[in-house]
């Protein structure tokens, strides 16, 4: 669609959520409290996106879904979990039937033992699942089924401590105020509390499986109004038996040329720029910004004049 058609649909495409509106900076912790009617979020994209992660676990295998031993208790209990609460509060895309839920129209087996309980679990909703579990070393990933990664491979990180997972993220480095608030937020994380963050960046396609940032030249080939931001929608809960906790992380991609014809694009534009020209050489860096940072916030700049001239 183009032209005036193209506008129209663009505007009235509705944004799940807009961390880029300055609610949630950057190289924040952020965390809020989430009532549990709004835990897992299920929308129109639930079978496509259930679909991709079956295919992409047939494909990439412990790239995208591996486990330590001994974690199966937990991985049952995130299955559990997620068998309860899905048909209770999302009754139009989850119906339970014996050992089987049907999902969007599509029939998962929650007791085919071939496959480890976190695989069924990971296949029953958008999010990844990532169960951290504590040791003499501090929180480290133990187990996870992580379909849509954002710039980084489950291979690097996985048993790693948050402090070696996070060592390349300015800020959070071990030994810094962050890293600290982390581990001890997830010591003190109470049973039965869910909370949410949420994190944002540049992507330069439309991939949710997306390991490898795009290289230099291959962001010079596009334009910054055809750029994606790429919303993270991550919560942490405290599982009442293993005492581990599950990480949940569900990726939203927002066309910039979207974003920037919604009725509020120029505050949307307005606080992105701001954002974007805040951060400094090494976080830029690391959201791989370095080479495209001027062209986008030239481009959001751009669009603050036009919607500031319009009212």
């Amino acid at each position: 669609m183009t032209g005036a058609g193209r506008d129209v649909s663009l505007c009235r495409m509705t944004l799940a959520y807009t961390p880029y509106d300055g609610s949630s900076k950057p190289f924040t912790i952020g965390l809020l409290q989430l009532e549990p009617e709004r835990w897992i979020e299920p929308d129109g994209d639930l079978n496509e996106q259930v679909l991709l992660k079956r295919s992409l676990v047939a494909q990439h295998g412990e790239l995208v879904l591996r486990a330590e031993a001994g974690t199966e208790e937990a991985q049952q209990e995130v299955l559990d979990l997620l068998c309860d609460y899905l048909p209770a509060y999302h009754p139009d895309s989850y119906r339970a039937d014996a050992n089987h839920i049907v999902v969007a129209g599509g029939d998962t087996d929650i007791a085919d033992e071939s496959m480890m309980p976190l695989h069924r679990a990971g296949l029953l909703v958008q999010d990844d699942l990532v169960i951290m579990r504590k040791g003499d070393n501090g929180w480290r990933i133990a187990a996870a089924f992580l379909a849509f990664p954002s710039s980084w491979h489950l291979s690097e990180k996985f048993g790693l401590p948050m402090d070696e997972v996070h060592a390349h993220v300015p800020g959070f480095e071990g030994g810094s105020r962050n890293a600290g608030l982390i581990n001890r937020m997830f010591d003190n994380l109470a049973p039965g509390r869910i909370v949410v963050r949420w994190n944002w960046s540049v992507n330069w396609s439309h991939a949710l499986y997306h390991p490898n940032a795009k290289s230099a030249e291959e962001k010079r080939g596009v334009p910054a109004e055809r750029a994606f931001i790429r919303v993270e929608r991550q919560t942490l809960r405290k599982l009442p038996i293993s005492g581990d906790i599950l990480f949940t992380i569900r990726i939203y991609l927002d066309p910039v040329a979207a974003i920037l014809a919604q009725p509020n694009a120029r505050e949307l534009a307005t606080s992105m720029a701001d954002q974007l020209e805040a951060m400094s050489d090494a976080e830029t860096a690391y959201k791989g910004l370095t080479e495209k940072r001027a062209e986008m916030v030239a481009l959001l700049r751009k669009t603050e004049g036009v919607k500031t001239a319009a009212r």
